[in-house]
């Protein structure tokens, strides 16, 4: 399957799964289950940052049509796509990651370099996120509890998705 087709059908059943499933799901006030950034996360590596900023508008304002959240998920979804390719510098080694791979993966980079890789931006991501969402510091407990237990919670949903769907080639 070309990389195009394949990224499209990942964004629309990374979006409907978000807005129909795990929104629907009511773990705690304070975690919130986030898989549609994986969209992001999962882009080739070699994407320009102006594409892979407008795909990350793309995906949060379809999010925020269907939330009714007014653009805080584009603004955290374009916040990590504009520090990915920093963030993929920074982890990557001298020479670079398998040139035959040409997507994240746990096969591509390394299982500790991708744990790495997803947890910083998913971090990232839901900093801007929540940091929007509650609108002011009042209660900064409460914030870093959220941001924390919601990265957490997102990350095992990461880990959990590219364990059951990446390629053992």
């Amino acid at each position: 399957m070309s990389i195009l087709l394949r990224n499209i059908i990942r964004f629309v059943l990374l979006l409907l799964l978000q807005v129909f499933v795990l929104n629907k799901i009511l773990v705690h006030q304070l975690v919130s289950l986030e898989l549609y950034m994986l969209f992001i996360l999962l882009l080739p590596f070699n994407i320009p940052r102006p594409a892979l900023m407008l795909l990350g508008l793309l995906m949060g304002l379809s999010l925020d049509m269907f939330m009714n959240t007014m653009g805080i998920h584009a603004f955290a979804c374009v916040f990590m796509a504009y520090l990915r390719p920093f963030i993929i510098n920074i982890l990557s080694p001298q020479g670079g990651f398998e040139t035959n791979m040409k997507t994240p993966s746990m096969i591509s980079m390394g299982i500790s370099q991708f744990l790495i890789y997803i947890s910083i931006l998913v971090f990232l991501h839901h900093l801007a996120l929540f940091t929007l969402e509650v609108f002011g510091f009042g209660n900064i407990g409460y914030l870093l509890l959220k941001i924390l237990l919601s990265t957490v919670a997102s990350l095992m949903l990461i880990v959990l998705y590219e364990l059951l769907f990446f390629s053992r080639k």
